[in-house]
């Protein structure tokens, strides 16, 4: 955040009302700490701006004024995606403003932005993904736990594309070996099962009876996955596994585990799963983030056209 959007002197009364909507977002709609500070950011940032032009209560909040925040991220080279995600920002809390009755209207509900550009990282190409595990595998060939549980993690992320933060959060018991799903709590705590094939079965097994017992503390807990000193791994520590792995793959791009995602989608499209149904498996709330997914597969086929066909 700049220094001209910082808010650091805001009337009090919306202090005051920022406060509560931190604890609203946080206790009532159960996001996750990192959203929470991103979406409390983004509105204090408004709060700011507002409060320069001569409001003093968050209430006084008008589409003008929203316009005006919009168009001032721009005069300071703020990208698309960035005031798109501002503006959503706005819409949310001058909603919750009304709906909760501390604003007679929405003045957001009316607030356009532009679109965000929608990019994806490279994605492995299948062979890639395979090489990938199998460097993995061979790292582990010592028996390591932590090699094993390397192992364990990328196919998991590779064979089910949960988010890392859904991988980190994963406890023994969210596990189906029976059925081979996996129970996954996503963005604002909603459940899905996900599907894994046997590869990640057989190396969540291997990992929980060879390995896992040899960090485990008495702190442990149920975590599935556990970091070297024997507490739940944390996020920062698997992305670092996937980079490390990835650069042991010729050639490969260097993509972290959201990247894993993204390879995981690219490949169900492209070997025939339908749009609804990977929806379903990447979590998505709408399938308008899913269909990105089928630009990539239509590109990656126009260059394989490209390269095969004597005409093209």
């Amino acid at each position: 955040m700049s220094d001209e959007e910082q808010a650091t002197d805001l009337p009090e009364a919306m202090t005051r009302v920022l406060g509560e909507y931190e604890r609203h977002l946080a206790a009532e709609r159960d996001l996750t700490a990192h959203t929470v500070r991103a979406y409390v950011g983004d509105v204090a940032g408004l709060l700011g701006h507002a409060a320069r032009l001569g409001h003093t209560e968050a209430g006084e909040l008008d589409l003008r004024t929203l316009r005006s925040w919009l168009a001032k991220q721009q005069s300071l080279g703020r990208s698309r995606t960035t005031i798109a995600r501002r503006a959503t920002a706005a819409r949310v809390f001058t909603a919750w403003l009304a709906r909760t009755g501390r604003s007679p209207v929405d003045a957001g509900a009316s607030l356009g932005a532009p679109k965000a550009h929608r990019s994806l990282p490279p994605v492995l190409r299948a062979d890639e993904a395979a090489e990938l595990v199998r460097v993995a595998a061979e790292h582990a060939d010592d028996g390591s736990p932590v090699g094993l549980r390397d192992v364990a993690m990328l196919e998991l992320l590779y064979a089910t594309g949960i988010r890392v933060g859904e991988l980190v959060g994963l406890d023994i018991d969210d596990l189906d070996r029976e059925r081979n799903v996996v129970r996954v709590f996503g963005k604002g705590r909603k459940e899905r099962s996900v599907p894994f094939g046997r590869p990640a079965a057989r190396a969540v097994d291997f990992w929980l009876k060879q390995g896992r017992p040899l960090l485990a503390v008495p702190g442990s807990g149920a975590a599935l996955f556990l970091g070297a000193r024997g507490g739940r791994i944390d996020q920062r520590a698997v992305r670092t596994v996937v980079h490390r792995r990835i650069a042991d793959v010729p050639g490969a791009p260097d993509i972290g585990p959201h990247g894993l995602r993204h390879t995981a989608a690219t490949h169900l499209l492209e070997g025939g799963a339908d749009l609804r149904s990977v929806q379903e498996l990447l979590g998505h709330a709408s399938l308008a983030t899913t269909q990105i997914y089928t630009h990539v597969s239509t590109d990656r086929l126009r260059r394989a056209y490209q390269q095969a066909h004597p005409r093209a």
